[in-house]
C-alpha cells in the first residue's frame, strides 16, 4: 500500500434489514427512503476516491480477526424468508488481497493473530449499504470480521491498529445499526428504550478520545443499553472505527428511524 497526502474518514452505519432497498417488504417507505439516500450519499464523503474499502460487518464473527482474500468475493445471502428476487442481488466489487495481507500485517504489529478467509463472500451487512454507495461496485473491497466474544476494548484496539491505512487511500465502514433488538422493532412500547439508548450514543459518539473510548469500552453501562442490544454484535462495528479515528471526534451523519426506532450514523475525520 502506498501513502496518500488525503487522509480518509471512517464511518459507522445502519444496514437495515435484509435485502431493504431492492425488494419489497411492506415496510415504512418514507423512513427506509431517508436511509437509503442518506447511503447514497456516503459516497460523497471522502474527499478523493477510496483505493480500496474495509469493512466491518456485523454478520460476520470469527475467533480470531480473519480478512476474507478471494480476489473475486461471491455473494453470501445471509438471510432467509425473503421473496426469490432477494437470492439474485449482486455487488461484483473486486476484491482485494493486498490490502488482506496489509490488515494482517498491521494486526499482528499490535499483538494480534488474525487469519484469512479465502471463500468468504459479502455478506448483506456489506452488500446491501454499498450497493447504495457503489452502485457500480467498482472500488476494491474486502471485510473484517469482529472477534468472538465481543470485547468492546479489543476492537477498539483493533481500530487504532488498522488506523494507518487510512493514509493509504483506504475507507473504513464500521457496518451494524445503533438499535438492534428483533423483539423491539416495530413495538411502540421500545421507543423510549431506543430513544434513549441513542441519546447515550450521540453523545457519546462526538465526545473527545478519551472520554468517547472510556465510555464505548463500558457501553453496557449505558442507560437502556441491554433493552437495545440484548446481543451487541451490531455495535461492536462502531468500536473498530471509533479506534481508527484516532483524535478525530464524530459527527452525527444519520438520525432517523428504521422499522420505527431510532438509529444513527456516525462519521469521523
Amino acid at each position: 500500500m502506498t501513502a496518500t497526502t488525503q487522509r480518509m474518514p471512517v464511518a459507522y452505519v445502519p444496514h437495515g434489514g435484509g435485502p431493504w432497498p431492492f425488494v419489497e417488504m411492506g415496510l415504512d417507505r418514507a423512513e427506509l427512503d431517508a436511509l437509503a439516500t442518506y447511503l447514497r450519499e456516503l459516497a460523497t464523503l471522502p474527499a478523493t476516491k477510496p483505493t480500496a474499502l474495509l469493512v466491518v460487518s456485523a454478520h460476520w464473527e470469527a475467533s480470531v480477526p480473519t480478512v476474507m482474500t478471494s480476489e473475486h468475493p461471491p455473494m453470501l445471502y445471509d438471510y432467509s424468508g425473503f421473496p426469490p428476487e432477494s437470492y439474485r442481488i449482486t455487488w461484483p466489487a473486486p476484491g482485494a488481497p493486498a490490502l488482506a495481507s496489509r490488515v494482517r500485517a498491521l494486526l499482528a504489529a499490535a499483538g494480534f493473530d488474525s487469519a484469512d478467509d479465502p471463500a468468504r463472500g459479502f455478506d448483506h451487512g456489506t452488500f446491501v449499504p454499498l450497493k447504495l454507495t457503489y452502485p457500480n461496485a467498482e472500488v476494491p473491497t474486502i471485510q473484517l470480521s469482529l472477534v468472538k466474544g465481543l470485547d468492546p476494548e479489543q476492537h477498539l484496539a483493533m481500530g487504532r491498529a488498522l488506523a494507518p491505512l487510512r493514509d493509504e487511500g483506504v475507507f473504513i465502514v464500521g457496518s451494524g445499526m445503533s438499535y438492534h433488538n428483533m423483539r423491539g422493532f416495530g413495538d411502540p412500547r421500545a421507543r423510549t428504550a431506543a430513544e434513549t439508548f441513542d441519546a447515550w450514543l450521540r453523545e457519546t459518539s462526538t465526545a473527545p478520545k478519551v472520554d468517547r473510548d472510556r465510555a464505548l469500552a463500558q457501553w453496557s453501562r449505558a442507560p437502556a443499553a441491554r433493552q437495545a442490544h440484548p446481543r451487541e454484535e451490531h455495535l461492536l462495528p462502531l468500536m473498530v472505527i471509533a479506534g481508527a479515528a484516532g483524535d478525530d471526534v464524530g459527527r452525527t451523519a444519520f438520525d432517523g428511524q428504521v422499522f420505527g426506532m431510532r438509529v444513527s450514523a456516525y462519521h469521523f475525520g
